[in-house]
């Protein structure tokens, strides 16, 4: 099972998300909903979906009510159909009218990461391959977005640029060479971490291994070219990591498979996931539905 997010990875996220919805207030429950109405809230999948997000979803609520008590019959990383309840939520009616919409916005968002990287975790079963993330993630959301696509089955690449060594087209560019470039990376870089090269052709590819590399990027290869670099590194460095990135879809992901590579990294996964659809069903508890005056 995925790890939870730790309460301090999501809060202050979470905070900040309530203030912008929330304004000065919310000024047509203030208007229509007693200040003691009693409620519960029916959170109900629409469309398939791969749950993530539920700890997330849960504190907009809290942070408005901490006594609020939520009882849920699915778990993250649940498979669920249209339909399906996925759990209740109770409290004062103006905390859930409050929170609903941030609380389902988090609850989208990550849902649809987790989904779409468990369709590409899916397309690449039977290979001896994994399946990660990368830092092209919405600001201020990383651990979130990079928890979901764990749910989803895949896993976290550099979660930060202190995460790794990657020596990219342009460090290559400004140093010189890729020796050069992976020559400084040994020197001046933190001992523990594998220097990793990414490159765009099979001469590059030539390069970073006589240099010494830990790791191969392979950047936008076509499956032919992608097979003969994975070759020519078991020939000559087989302990190399390598990893295909770019251009990389869910239509492409069994071919990519085949090539050998260790590890496929997809930035579509949090940068171009859709949010799939939930929805939060409010009904009064206490019987009290009229505006006290």
């Amino acid at each position: 099972m995925t790890p939870r997010l730790r309460p301090d990875q999501y809060r202050e996220i979470v905070r900040r998300a309530l203030d912008e919805d929330l304004g000065a207030g919310d000024v047509t429950t203030e208007a229509t909903v007693a200040p003691g109405q009693r409620a519960r809230g029916t959170f109900l999948a629409k469309s398939e979906c791969v749950v993530a997000g539920l700890d997330v979803s849960v504190e907009a609520f809290r942070q408005l009510e901490p006594e609020i008590v939520t009882t849920w019959n699915r778990h993250d990383g649940d498979w669920v159909s249209p339909g399906e309840t996925i759990g209740t939520i109770q409290g004062r009616a103006s905390t859930l009218l409050v929170a609903e919409r941030t609380a389902l916005n988090f609850l989208q968002r990550l849902s649809g990461i987790a989904t779409l990287t468990q369709a590409y975790v899916t397309a690449a079963e039977g290979a001896k391959i994994r399946i990660t993330d990368t830092r092209k993630t919405t600001p201020g959301l990383r651990a979130l977005e990079k928890y979901a696509v764990r749910v989803g089955g895949g896993a976290s690449h550099r979660s930060d640029l202190a995460s790794g060594i990657l020596l990219k087209d342009n460090h290559v560019a400004l140093v010189g060479s890729v020796r050069e470039a992976v020559r400084r990376a040994r020197a001046n870089g933190p001992h523990v971490l594998r220097v990793v090269v990414e490159v765009d052709n099979l001469t590059q590819l030539d390069e970073a291994l006589e240099a010494g590399a830990e790791g191969i990027l392979l950047d936008n290869f076509q499956a032919r070219d992608m097979a003969e670099a994975v070759k020519r590194v078991r020939e000559r460095r087989p302990q190399v990591v390598i990893e295909a990135s770019g251009g990389v879809t869910l239509d492409r992901i069994h071919e990519i498979s085949k090539t050998g590579v260790d590890v496929i990294s997809i930035g579509s996964l949090t940068h171009s996931a859709r949010a799939v659809d939930f929805s939060c069903e409010i009904r009064p508890t206490d019987g009290r539905g009229e505006r006290e005056s």
